[in-house]
């Protein structure tokens, strides 16, 4: 939502600024260097990168319309998921957990927080975390280290589109300098016309590299910024995951293993003890 605002305010602002300067709207307005600029743009992007996170980079985009799911309702459903399944273990056994483990889809445990588990990164995470614990043959020292290269490597993964979306961005003010010097090269073209047609063709060849530079510090550029966030946000969301998860690997108690994922949560989204006590007894019963 934010991001859409932003987006309105950069617009509305230099468009209101130019229509405050008597300027004509519809100079502005020229297609062929959209054709050109956003052409470019499109195939250095698909020269650039593979089409896996060619993909990845429009979903992004259209996750920030949505804007960040990570809230500190979000943060508090993976607690009472943490701790519900540290208590199942407790209650029904080992055994019984890599039951639910080897199939989350049918598990009672799993089955209440279709937020959490509709994410399959976050699925993976957590069942293959714990069947690796349960097994009972990896030190939780090591099994800390293993989750550690796990998500160090989901980390940069998911920065690859966001750094092929930088790349992009860093690269419109020079396209729009190729619009502009083919619409010198028109413009050179007609010289001796009408004075008005030469003078519509340099306005032309300049708003090629207006464009250029106001899709790069204006959208691009701070869309991949907002990325970035969003990645960052992902990795706090694993890091309280690996926290509660390491804690209860190490035998800790289920609502003591919880504690451990809370202290992980950023300040801005951390619910206080007593709300995750509140929400994993309520889960609970």
């Amino acid at each position: 939502m934010f991001a859409i605002i932003g987006l309105v305010v950069v617009f509305g602002s230099i468009v209101g600024g130019f229509l405050m300067e008597k300027g004509k709207l519809m100079v502005l307005v020229q297609p062929a260097e959209l054709v050109i600029i956003g052409g470019a743009a499109l195939g250095t992007l698909l020269i650039a990168n593979p089409l896996p996170t060619v993909i990845k980079i429009f979903t992004g985009l259209l996750g920030i319309l949505s804007g960040s799911k990570y809230t500190k309702d979000y943060y508090l459903e993976g607690l009472k998921l943490l701790h519900d399944i540290f208590q199942f273990a407790r209650k029904s056994g080992m055994a019984k957990l890599e039951e639910d483990i080897e199939a989350p889809d049918k598990s009672a445990v799993f089955s209440k927080y279709p937020k959490l588990i509709k994410d399959h990164h976050v699925l993976d995470f957590i069942c293959d975390t714990l069947r690796t614990s349960v097994s009972g043959v990896v030190a939780p020292h090591d099994l800390d280290a293993l989750v550690e290269t796990d998500l160090e490597i989901h980390h940069h993964a998911s920065l690859a589109p966001i750094q092929a979306l930088a790349t992009v961005a860093d690269a419109l003010p020079g396209l729009g300098i190729v619009a502009a010097v083919l619409g010198v090269v028109i413009t050179m073209g007609a010289l001796g016309g009408p004075p008005e047609e030469i003078g519509h063709k340099v306005a032309a060849a300049l708003v090629g590299t207006f464009l250029g530079i106001l899709m790069c510090y204006g959208v691009l550029g701070p869309m991949a910024a907002n990325l970035t966030k969003a990645a960052e946000a992902e990795s706090a969301f694993y890091g309280v995951l690996r926290a509660g998860l390491m804690a209860f690997a190490k035998g800790m108690a289920p609502i003591i293993a919880a504690e451990f994922a809370r202290r992980s949560i950023p300040h801005e989204c951390r619910p206080n003890f007593k709300a995750m006590e509140e929400a994993c007894r309520g889960s609970k019963g």
